[in-house]
């Protein structure tokens, strides 16, 4: 569906944009954005159709001239102006409609990064390959020594993922694929076969934001021939069957692929308005199109179960070779209890994305000379239809709203037409907190509902942990543990602490297993012992009490009683545990208070453990209101853009700030002063309104530069896998999925990865970081599950910090992101209002981010953060003054840049909401209607220049000042690149001209002679 513009005007620019849409789309422009553009350049876009057809009727009318060489140096001349005017205009395009864009391009660095940064980066991806794999079964089969020849089945062994898709994604185009990782570890490896998958499909189907084909490109069974598996089983006795799923940005995983199969499941972002009123986006055409004559899902089965195909070729395998070794390259939880239903079946490995040379493991833990040391960062169940989630995930869509739907579209034409809920009814019970806790009050049955658990992982050798200890003194406390190699080869232990709090039945909600923190020991020898200390606040045992059970508005409280701190071999496997008692209750409230009950619990009912789960039932079943009540509606509607009220928000009492001041200070003066430096008020003074503006407002993967203080333009990249410039389409090293990562369990590791990405930044001189992602895995389901490290936020949180602390060794301002509760991929652009109690938000949803800022050094550093497209409740997380004002600013202590995700306006996004409730900049370049603010307003000036000031302090204190030869302004890429060309072009035009003149003499003079 398009934008009909109304005015004849305007129905010309609808014409270019039906001629130039399907091309911009493949670019990643919606159509929103590329109707903006047009519109803006319409009076540009008349004077060049203008000057061309004066041109045509100018070279027409000279045929009329008497003499041919005046009609020679005419056309000349004509033509020669035509292209200076056309100069002229298209400076004029590129330094005034189109700067933001134009600009953001030309001013991004090269990524051109030196071979001793690659290497570094590859080093580093390889070690987190060789430690985040994890060992999932092995029932004597590894390390294999009996044979050197493998079998490889699956036909993802020829194209293996190696992250996700998205602003996650990388260019893992010159990866170490699972077939060379085998050949590199002394593996010959059967080539009929891999010319067979090779030949069926040569390229992995497209998923991206756009569309979705989640084919499963597996060959039917008639492509395995006997010639084929005869030759199979002569040549080696052993087979390797490799599969993998697939996810990114943009899209959840299926939940019924017969309905994806048959073309009705239902994976839309949008509801279908008139198509007079608004631009609706479909960004998820799911299609599936294999294998043949038959349905490769049978009706109900979900993308993260087999499908019929790989049964068959599962069930063909294990039925010829004894041994059997089956690779699970998914970022995504699979069902995989199949995987005990055959006696061949011997080892399992979970090879998650892994990057440039993460996969190199695979083949050195098969072979032995790296022994296995990953845990599993989610919870592998049976049947995940059963989950307490599932019911609550997809796509539900509020009934009764085409009202406000409509006014919403006709305000803003980027509105996707859709207003949805996601209800997170299972409150703290995320994960291994809800199956460990429903296990202990007898709802479920442990061992045949849960397969792998949480922190699961094997080894090729054993260890022994035994707790030495606990101290607790005035709210600090410390457990030792050691750690001792008991089997016969030398390997990486894990130690997981967790707690178990006390729990008084229909009392604060507290899951029953809680990890507290984690560490990765050195390599042991067989015999070696090593201890570890761990140490944490009393506040961080303490629950949230959102209710007011015992603090009134909210807050965390360590209730009295017994506390199990336990050493374990996984979330359910203990392995040594001390109690300590706290006599009498400790409040935290000075800590926190409620901020989001209110708007953002919502009329749901909540997963409790009272009595044993007694409302399992009611809480986790599927939503049946679908209907808004009016005071909703009036909150909604105030949130978009066809109801935000910028005047309702404006305080007559502020004074409108100084602007234009010479003050002579530029934005190097101010490197490394405090943020509440006296300067900072001397420099912002110094800046127009328009400055102001331009600079919150252009934040599409860059920040603009500022003249007035001598700012120079930088650009930032995306992404959690490796330094990515979306503008320009140049990839640095391809990191591992985050999925990966965080299996190492490792936070030193975690610190090195951050190191290695920031020296990527650095050497491409680009120092702004859209990443890392931190969110939790709420669903096995979410698309974005691989950009996100864990179900558990200490698990992410830790991780996250020390990677986030090591990359900013080298100036690199991460945006931690997506803050917060962008925990599914369906809806997440259309209005999608998340509801939560505030006790899951803190304890689960907000736990990572917290972790983050709390721990992060800002006296030497800076950090951003990226806020998300879904609302909290009825209030926009981009917006949301009680996330980013009192929470994020005021009870953390962060210091420094909030930026929106991309700033499509999407009917609810602007920047005036923005930039009064604790954003700053708009990842966007300031062309929507909803970038326009009220620059004669006090109040609204006032917070342009707080955002202002965020924005300069966090890039003046990165390292684009960090160094002082860099910390001029100077001209910026872009201005150099277009005085080359105009002064290039203004004498290609000149010279030309002189020649037209001398040649049109020379013929004069010749006719003069002939006369």
């Amino acid at each position: 569906m398009t934008v009909r513009p109304q005015t004849k005007e305007v129905n010309m620019i609808n014409v270019l944009f039906n001629i130039l849409y399907p091309l911009a789309s493949g670019a990643g422009v919606s159509q929103a954005d590329l109707m903006s553009y047009l519109t803006k350049l319409a009076g540009f876009i008349y004077a060049i159709l203008g000057l061309t057809v004066l041109l045509i009727v100018l070279l027409v009318a000279v045929h009329f001239f008497k003499k041919k060489g005046h009609r020679a140096i005419f056309r000349g001349s004509s033509i020669l102006a035509y292209f200076a005017i056309l100069i002229v205009l298209v400076n004029a395009i590129c330094y005034g409609p189109m700067y933001a864009n134009v600009s953001g391009a030309l001013n991004a660095s090269p990524i051109e990064l030196s071979d001793d940064v690659v290497a570094t980066s590859k080093d580093v991806i390889q070690r987190t390959g060789e430690e985040g794999m994890v060992l999932l079964k092995n029932e004597s089969l590894l390390p294999l020594t009996s044979t050197s020849k493998l079998n490889v089945f699956g036909w993802d062994s020829t194209n293996p993922l190696f992250g996700g898709v998205g602003s996650g994604s990388s260019d893992g185009s010159s990866a170490v694929g699972i077939i060379q990782s085998l050949n590199d570890a002394g593996f010959e490896t059967n080539e009929d076969l891999t010319a067979m998958y090779k030949s069926y499909c040569a390229e992995r189907p497209h998923i991206s934001m756009s569309e979705q084909d989640w084919t499963l490109p597996e060959p039917t069974i008639d492509y395995y021939t006997d010639e084929l598996m005869d030759s199979a089983e002569k040549f080696s006795d052993t087979a390797v069957i490799v599969l993998g799923r697939s996810g990114g940005e943009g899209a959840d995983l299926p939940t019924d692929m017969n309905a994806v199969i048959n073309g009705t499941y239902d994976l839309t972002t949008t509801d279908k308005i008139e198509a007079s009123v608004a631009t609706n986006y479909n960004y998820t055409r799911a299609s599936y199109t294999n294998n043949g004559d038959y349905d490769d899902f049978d009706e109900g089965e979900t993308y993260l179960e087999l499908s019929n195909t790989e049964e068959q070729m599962i069930d063909l395998v294990c039925g010829s070779f004894d041994k059997v070794i089956v690779v699970i390259n998914s970022n995504n939880p699979m069902e995989l209890g199949w995987v005990d239903n055959y006696d061949s079946i011997g080892a399992v490995i979970l090879a998650p994305g892994a990057g440039a040379t993460g996969m190199i493991a695979l083949g050195e833990i098969i072979n032995g000379t790296v022994n296995p040391s990953g845990r599993t960062v989610d919870t592998y169940v049976y049947d995940l239809k059963e989950t307490p989630y599932f019911n609550n995930i997809g796509n539900f869509s509020y009934e009764g709203v085409d009202d406000l739907k409509k006014e919403i579209a006709a305000a803003d034409a980027a509105y996707e037409g859709n207003i949805s809920f996601v209800n997170y009814v299972e409150g703290i019970y995320v994960g291994y907190k809800f199956y460990e806790t429903a296990a202990e009050e007898g709802l479920i049955d442990f061992d045949t509902t849960v397969q792998y658990p949480f922190g699961y992982g094997l080894s090729y050798t054993s260890f022994e942990q035994k707790i030495d200890g606990i101290e607790v003194n005035d709210n600090k406390a410390q457990v030792t543990v050691t750690v001792t190699n008991t089997g016969d080869v030398a390997g990486k232990d894990v130690v997981e602490l967790y707690f178990t709090p006390p729990y008084t039945n229909g009392g604060i909600e507290k899951a029953s297993v809680n990890l507290l923190d984690y560490y990765k020991t050195d390599v042991l020898e067989p015999g070696a012992s090593e201890h570890y200390t761990f140490e944490f606040d009393t506040e961080d045992i303490a629950s949230y009490d959102n209710k007011g059970i015992k603090v009134a508005n909210g807050g965390y409280i360590l209730e009295a009683g017994d506390y199990t701190f336990s050493v374990r071999a996984d979330s359910h496997t203990v392995l040594d545990e001390v109690s300590y008692t706290f006599d009498n209750d400790v409040e935290f409230t000075e800590e926190a208070s409620n901020h989001f009950e209110d708007y953002a619990a919502g009329d749901i009912t909540y997963l409790s453990r009272a009595d044993g789960f007694a409302n399992y039932e009611e809480a986790t079943s599927a939503p049946n209101n679908f209907a808004m009540d009016a005071d909703t509606k009036n909150d909604v509607k105030s949130n978009t853009n066809a109801g935000y009220d910028a005047k309702a928000s404006n305080n007559k009492d502020d004074e409108m700030p100084t602007t234009e001041a010479d003050n002579g200070l530029t934005l190097a003066d101010l490197t490394g002063k405090d943020y509440d430096d006296a300067k900072w008020d001397k420099l912002l003074d110094q800046m127009s309104v328009k400055d102001m503006v331009n600079l919150v407002n252009v934040g599409g993967w860059q920040t603009v530069e500022v003249e007035s203080v001598g700012k120079k333009a930088t650009s930032d990249c995306d992404g959690p896998a490796g330094l990515s410039n979306f503008i320009t389409g140049n990839y640095g090293t391809a990191f591992p999925a985050e999925v990966l990562m965080a299996q190492t369990w490792n936070q030193e590791l975690a610190a090195e990865i951050g190191e290695a990405l920031g020296q990527e930044y650095a050497n491409a001189d680009n120092y702004g970081w859209y990443g890392p992602a931190m969110n939790t895995h709420r669903s096995a389901f979410a698309g974005r599950n691989f950009e996100y490290y864990s179900e558990d936020g200490v698990l992410a949180g830790k991780f996250a910090s020390a990677e986030v602390n090591g990359a900013a060794k080298y100036g690199v301002y991460p945006y931690i992101k997506h803050f917060a509760l962008n925990d599914q991929e369906t809806n997440r652009c259309s209005i999608l209002m998340t509801y939560s109690n505030e006790q899951a938000i803190r304890e689960i949803y907000l736990k990572p981010f917290e972790n983050v800022v709390k721990n992060f050094d800002f006296d030497n550093n800076v950090l951003g953060v990226m806020t998300a497209y879904n609302w909290i409740g009825t209030k926009p997380a981009y917006a949301n003054s009680e996330l980013l004002q009192d929470v994020l600013r005021g009870e953390w202590g962060f210091v420094g840049l909030v930026i929106t995700d991309y700033n499509g306006s999407y009917g609810y996004q602007n920047t005036d909401a923005s930039i009064k409730n604790g954003g700053d900049l708009m990842l966007g370049y300031g062309s929507a209607e909803s970038n326009k603010v009220d620059t004669k307003n006090a109040t609204v000036v006032t917070a342009l220049r707080k955002a202002s000031k965020n924005i300069l302090y966090t890039v003046a204190n990165s390292g684009y000042y960090l160094d002082p030869s860099a910390q001029t302004s100077g001209m910026s890429n872009m201005t150099k690149l277009f005085v080359k060309i105009d002064i290039i072009s203004a004498i290609i035009i000149i010279v030309l001209e002189i020649l037209l003149i001398l040649i049109f003499k020379r013929k004069s003079k010749a006719e003069i002679e002939i006369v």
